[in-house]
Order: structure tokens, then sequence, then C-alpha cells
């Protein structure tokens, strides 16, 4: 061959070199690159850490009810209201059988009073409030009040108690109409007076579990979202509203003047409490 060729062609194939080396790297990282890196999520929410906090980039499943999911009030010894409440939805109690205060209170669905469905509602409460408790990927520890913290789709545990004070929640989906909230609490819930769960980002009250080892305690007026699952009682103080269900292992379920509503549009709404006594759900998307 022509020397004079051979320098320009020994060029040419060192570029393909290159450029073959060139795109075999870019192909490694498309597919091992910080696009498929997950970012750590804080292990602690207190009251030193800032008002926005993410659960990081692991997504929990449904806590499966089972026949529990028929009931918006259910309780292991009793049901006892003061007032005109209204529960959109079936109550019901196993193996107590004491149901009071319904008239004046409202039930647009079934009592259910120490019967099969009652009784398997409560061994399917069992089995999904062990599950919601028995959860511990991706936890993201949470202690004392977490009221005005902004909380994305995750695990929450609380070795303690929780509550809910100086200052409403806010549960921001980011989009993710599916996320699932999960809140474990080892000791007692509580939301004092006033105070208010808002969603955001296309949160839905259906994808909330709030897991409580003791009792749960709604403060007047307050307003919250999600399914509540209490080892032992519930309580929920004069104009409570709850967006969800009440769920009581061993214990009761005590109401006074409340709405227990679901399937409400997920927009700023007033709820007609009573003729005189308005009480206003705010969500936002």
């Amino acid at each position: 061959m022509n020397r004079m060729w051979i320098a320009p062609i020994a060029a040419v194939a060192v570029i393909v070199v290159l450029l073959m080396s060139t795109a075999v790297g870019l192909g490694q990282g498309a597919s091992n690159g910080p696009a498929n890196a997950v970012t750590a999520a804080p292990n602690v929410v207190s009251g030193s850490v800032g008002s926005s906090v993410s659960a990081g980039t692991c997504g929990q499943s449904h806590i499966p009810l089972g026949a529990a999911s028929a009931f918006r009030i259910l309780a292991g010894t009793t049901i006892t209201n003061t007032g005109n409440t209204v529960v959109k939805g079936s109550i019901g109690v196993s193996p107590g059988s004491s149901v009071t205060g319904f008239p004046p209170g409202k039930v647009t669905g079934a009592i259910d009073k120490a019967d099969t469905a009652a009784a398997n509602a409560e061994k399917a409460l069992t089995t999904a409030y062990n599950n919601g408790m028995g959860r511990s990927n991706c936890a993201v520890s949470v202690a004392g009040n977490i009221g005005g913290k902004t909380l994305t789709p995750g695990l929450y545990h609380s070795s303690s108690s929780l509550s809910i004070s100086s200052g409403d929640l806010t549960l921001n989906a980011n989009g993710h109409s599916n996320g699932v909230f999960i809140f474990q609490t080892v000791s007692k819930f509580t939301m004092t007076s006033g105070r208010h769960v808002i969603l955001a980002g296309g949160a839905q009250a259906a994808n909330i579990y709030w897991v409580v080892g003791s009792s749960a305690t709604l403060g007047s007026t307050a307003v919250i979202f999600g399914n509540i699952l209490a080892h032992k009682s519930i309580s929920l103080a004069t104009g409570a509203i709850l967006h969800g269900r009440a769920l009581a292992r061993i214990g009761g379920v005590t109401m006074q003047d409340n709405r227990i509503v679901f399937d409400e549009p997920m927009s700023p709404t007033t709820l007609s409490h009573s003729d005189s006594s308005p009480l206003v759900a705010r969500t936002y998307s």
C-alpha cells in the first residue's frame, strides 16, 4: 500500500476508537449514573428540624384493612356518642355490645353489635394493626410535636407519643395521589384543639394510616384525614372531624358532636355539622 495513505487511515482508526469508547462510557453512565441514585431520607424529625421533611424514595404499600374497611367506627368494648354526630357509613363493636347516643347521632350505614360482621372486622383490625406496627423499611424517626411540618409519603416512627400541636400538619404527596403515609406511634397520639391535617399535592385520606400503640385523642374542632388504628381507645372531642376511620382494638370509641366522613371532595369545603355550627375541613391540591 502507498505509504501516503497509511497515516490518514491510522488517524481515522484512532478517532473511531475514541468515539466508541466515549459512547460506551455514556451508556454506562446512563444505567449507573446519578439518575438512579437514591437520596437518603433524614432519620429524625423534631423541633430542631426544618418545616419541610422528606421520607425519601422508599414507598409504602397500603395496610390491608380487610373486613374492618366496611366500618367507619369500630370498637372492642363500647361506642358512645353525645350530640348530633354524623357517621357516613357503618359502626360496629365486638366483643362488647354497647352502642349509645344514636339517636341523636346519625349513622347512614349499619350498626353491628357483637355480631359476626363486627367480630370479623375486629379480627381483621388486629391483623392490620400488627401489619402497620411491624413495618420498618425506610422508617423516619419522629418525636413529640409534628405540627407545623410538611411531610411526604413514607413511614414515620415515634418510639413514644406523638402530637399535632402548635401548628397544623401538611401531608404533601407531590403529585403522587397513590402515595402512602404511615405513622407508627408506640404510645398515645394527640391532636390539640383547633389543629388541622392539611392535604396537598394530591394526597388522599384513604392512603393515610395512624397506627397507635395506646389511645388516640382528637381535640375540639380538630380536623384529621386517614385511618386511625388504635390498640386501645379513640376519643373525639366536641366538633372534631375525621375524614376516614376510627378503629379501636380492645377499647371504646367516644364521640361528641362530630362528623365521621370519607369520600367528600378533596378541596376547601364547608361541612355543615349542624344548622348553627359549620365546621371547615381544609385541604389544598
